[in-house]
């Protein structure tokens, strides 16, 4: 029975996260960069983040296939199919490096290097796809968008994971602790 009721919390607690991701995007995003105006920050990705320190990093991928399809037909139909795969290539490379990396150690010191280690690999995921998919996109050459990568695509990428990963780890202990009580697993490091 106590595996029904953990079940039962682990599914409720990944489509509330689900929701507040959608909801998010809905009422949040802007461009950070004039010169690429379609790249937009949002905060979707927070409780994708959060859904897997919670549950790992299997949890966490799925959790950011519904999101990316969710999102994709609803708040970012203009994106269309490109968008959910972009989405879903750059949440998902995250969530599979930084879910990995704080499984193994769920301390403070691990959190903080899975979310370095997340935005660094969704950086580097996203320089190789903007290749392939932004010419399509936005009708332009490869060679356009290379002339993008260090100017835009790195720099939007690194702020958008980075802000995202910095909120994620300001808020994943007190919402932890909401679903999990006292209890999360996590081992408090002594200071030295």
């Amino acid at each position: 029975m106590k595996n029904v009721s953990s079940n039962v919390r682990r599914l409720t607690t990944l489509a509330l996260l689900a929701a507040v991701a959608v909801v998010l995007v809905a009422i949040i995003h802007f461009p950070l960069l004039p010169a690429a105006p379609f790249l937009e920050y949002d905060p979707a990705d927070i409780p994708i983040f959060i859904g897997t320190f919670l549950f790992g990093p299997a949890a966490g991928f799925a959790l950011t296939a519904v999101v990316c399809v969710l999102q994709g037909l609803t708040v970012s139909v203009q994106s269309g199919v490109i968008g959910i795969v972009m989405h879903l290539l750059a949440t998902g490379s995250y969530v599979l490096v930084a879910g990995n990396v704080y499984r193994k150690r769920r301390t403070r010191k691990a959190a903080v290097a899975a979310l370095v280690l997340g935005t660094l690999t969704w950086t580097a995921v996203m320089c190789v796809w903007n290749l392939v998919f932004t010419p399509i996109f936005m009708g332009s050459s490869v060679q356009d968008v290379m002339e993008m990568l260090l100017p835009v695509i790195v720099p939007f990428n690194l702020i958008k994971a980075g802000v995202n990963s910095v909120v994620t780890f300001l808020v994943y202990k007190p919402i932890s602790r909401v679903i999990f009580g006292e209890k999360t697993g996590e081992k408090t490091e002594k200071a030295t």
